[in-house]
């Protein structure tokens, strides 16, 4: 009688079929370790957000929060902060506030680890990171062009756009130096009592702890670039 032959052990089949599976799944768990996410870097398009969002969960594990817990602390839902940490949306600059208030870090603290640690930001042409508005009648945006990583001195620069001529402007007080310069449009600046009618091309330097900002788009769009230069907290 001929020897019966032994039927295939399927699970060692399947077993074989797998093993590449399961590398492939360690590098992808390697990869949202490097990144925050399981998505592909090749499909990442928001280096900035990205790294905004290293530095938020950097700084959050360094003082032992929970997501929950930093998310009650900025007055924002857990699932919105972990979105940010992951780089998967742009946060309003109210947000970024919020969460830096929380950390107790400056808002510039958390784009330090955006591109190299250089003082060097190249922003293309319409890129930056939005700084969106909410609401119905909100008619302008703000595009963070770059910042710096020096310990005692902050620089932030801005692009300002403005459309809605019946807006309600916010009125803006912060510490240290403003300076403005007009792009395209025409509009009236207030800064404390005084009123400047501004046209493309003008500037204008001030002190930004007296209440300042628009106060009338006389010929919109109206564009400008505004750079924010103020004093680090040594101790943060």
């Amino acid at each position: 009688m001929a020897p019966r032959s032994r039927p295939r052990r399927r699970g060692a089949i399947k077993n074989r079929a797998t093993q590449p599976t399961r590398r492939q799944a360690q590098a992808d768990a390697d990869t949202g370790l490097r990144t925050g996410s399981a998505a592909p870097r090749e499909l990442s398009a928001r280096p900035l957000e990205a790294s905004i969002g290293f530095e938020v969960r950097r700084l959050r594990k360094s003082i032992d929060l929970t997501v929950a817990d930093l998310g009650a602390a900025a007055g924002i839902s857990a699932g919105m902060l972990s979105k940010i940490e992951n780089g998967a949306i742009s946060p309003s600059l109210a947000t970024l506030q919020a969460v830096a208030r929380a950390l107790q870090v400056p808002v510039t603290s958390l784009l330090r680890d955006f591109e190299e640690v250089s003082d060097t930001t190249f922003v293309r042409a319409g890129e930056g990171l939005l700084v969106s508005r909410e609401g119905p009648r909100i008619g302008h945006e703000y595009r963070i062009l770059g910042h710096t990583t020096a310990k005692r001195m902050a620089l932030e620069p801005y692009l300002m756009s403005y459309d809605d001529p019946a807006e309600v402007f916010p009125v803006y007080q912060r510490s240290g130096s403003e300076f403005i310069y007009v792009l395209e449009g025409e509009l009236t600046y207030r800064h404390g009592s005084k009123l400047f009618s501004m046209l493309a091309g003008d500037s204008l330097l001030f002190d930004a702890a007296v209440p300042h900002g628009p106060e009338k788009l006389s010929k919109p769009p109206v564009r400008y670039i505004a750079v924010v230069c103020y004093a680090r907290d040594p101790e943060r």
